[in-house]
This record gives structure tokens, sequence and C-alpha cells, in this order.
């Protein structure tokens, strides 16, 4: 297990090593977010804006028209709903080079309750213009990315959990990763999972246990959102009998919307089905209840590959 949340404050330590122009800007959040890592080793490159993330998101957008590459971090909750505005106007249509990278994204946020658990940002990000969307699913994964957002001209939005995640990959397995191309962790024939971000590791469990089963399931890292690999949608939808999409945010407007949206457009017939929050707001608890609750988990996914697959 490891946190990508910390893997993220050190990546961005070694990449302020390397990079002059690197900054980083947060909201009043910077040990949850791990930029404080960043701001013991460079503060004369690290911004505290407080509880101000419009201004932040601002700044941001000001310091990417010097040069500056600027990360922007706060809790997903804040970096997309209360900022929206910023967002569109400042980086979105400016194109600006500014870096959002927001944690605590999805339900699994502990007992912050329904204010705290975002599953819209995704959403909310893919329908801007210009606007790049990454939910990496571990922590290597999450290194590597915040590399690629790094020396990716343009606004990129990353979204993370808030607790420890499996490690899912070798440092040599991201050897190819690529912003928009996706990665298939495991091969099948029967079915395909396309999961992002916490949910990739319940999409890898479930194959396992449908395996058991007889039935072989493939599974996909879609750590990009926007944008979507739709190669390898296709991919997968001719070469498998049913495509389900698994994601810690509501199947409306996210990684199920971008895949859904693909497969209509190209005619398909393939059973398909979105694994998500259902178009709720949720109640607060434990994430093993709130993923068992709300059909989140691995056995949810082998039901619901069964029910397709009969």
């Amino acid at each position: 297990m490891a946190n990508p949340r910390d893997a993220y404050g050190e990546t961005l330590v070694e990449l302020g090593g390397k990079l002059q122009n690197i900054v980083v800007l947060d909201a009043d959040l910077s040990k949850s977010t791990k930029t404080i890592l960043f701001a013991k080793k460079f503060p004369e490159r690290f911004f505290e804006m407080g509880i101000a993330e419009a201004n932040m998101i601002s700044t941001a957008a000001g310091l990417a028209s010097c040069g500056k590459i600027p990360f922007a971090s706060t809790f997903a909750v804040f970096a997309t709903g209360r900022v929206y505005d910023q967002i569109r106007i400042d980086v979105a249509y400016s194109e600006a080079n500014v870096k959002i990278f927001a944690t605590h994204g999805g339900i699994s946020v502990g007992k912050d309750g329904a204010s705290h658990q975002m599953i819209e940002d995704l959403a909310l990000m893919r329908v801007l213009p210009n606007m790049t969307v990454l939910a990496p699913s571990d922590a290597m994964e999450t290194r590597c990315l915040v590399r690629l957002m790094a020396t990716t001209e343009g606004p990129v939005y990353a979204r993370i959990g808030r607790a420890n995640a499996p490690v899912l990959y070798k440092k040599e397995d991201m050897g190819n990763i690529e912003i928009g191309k996706g990665l298939m962790v495991r091969d099948g024939s029967d079915a395909t999972l396309i999961a992002c971000g916490t949910m990739v590791d319940q999409a890898v469990d479930a194959a396992e246990r449908l395996s058991k089963s007889g039935m072989s399931v493939r599974v996909v890292d879609m750590h990009t959102i926007k944008p979507l690999d739709i190669t390898l949608v296709l991919k997968c939808l001719k070469e498998t009998n049913a495509i389900v999409t698994v994601e810690e945010h509501s199947v409306i407007g996210g990684l199920g919307g971008a895949v859904s949206e693909v497969l209509a457009e190209n005619g398909s017939r393939v059973d398909f089905k979105r694994i998500g929050v259902q178009d709720i707001f949720c109640e607060s608890g434990e994430p093993e209840e709130l993923f068992e609750k709300y059909g989140l988990n691995a056995s949810h996914i082998v039901k619901t590959v069964k029910k397709l697959l009969k």
C-alpha cells in the first residue's frame, strides 16, 4: 500500500529541483495535499493562498502568463466546484499552462459527509474546452503523470483519493505511459472493465474473481478521461462481448459518460453498464461501507459482469 498524495508531494519536490519555473500554490490544506513537502524545500516558490480558492486559480493563471508552471492544489470539492468560473475563464478559455491537482476525490474521504464527497469534478472538467483530465490509480502512476503534467503545455486537471491505495505498477511498467493512452492491466476476451483512479484496483480484484468462474475479463486503466483513448475503447468493443465502466464518480458525465458517447457514435450494440454513484448524494461513512452500499466494490462488479454475460 502507498498513498498517492505522498507520491504527488514527493514528485513536486523532484520536479522543483529540475525545473526552476515550477511554482506551487495551495489553499490552506498543504499538509493534506502534501504540497507542504515542496514548501519546505522551495519556500520562495510556494504560495499559501489561504481559504481563497478562487484567488488561487486566478493567481496560478497569472503566474502561467509569466512563464511559470503553476501546480494549484486543494481538495477536489474546492478545486473544481468552488472555483469553476475562474477555471473556465482564466485557465481553460485562456489556455493557461496551469496544473490543477486535487486530492480527496470521490466518496472515500472518510466521515466528512456529502459536502466533501466530490462526485462531479471529472464531468465539470471534461466539458471544458482545452482541458486535459487525469485520474491516476496508484502512487507509481501518480508520479509518472505528475511528471507528464509538468511537461505538457496547457490546462490539466488531475484527481486522486484520500486513502492509501494498493500498488498496481512497478517503475518498469510505466516506461510507455502517455497522456491520452489507456493501459491494459489485464487481458481478456469475454468482457472489458474500463476503470479509473481508485476503482482500477477493484476492477482487477473483480477480474481475478471472475476468472475462477471461467470468465476471461480484460481490465483497462483509463487514467486519462480527456482526451479519451478512443482507439482502445473501440478495440475492446471489437474483441470482447460486454463493456463495464467503473469510477468513483457520478455515472453522469465522467468516465462512463465518455465511453458511452464513443460506443453510441460508433453504432455499438455491445452490452454496456456504468458503475459509479447513481445520480445521488451519498451519506457519510467509512470508505468500505460506502463502496458496499453504493455498489463500487469488487463484489458488485462481479455481479454486474455475470449478469451482462448471462
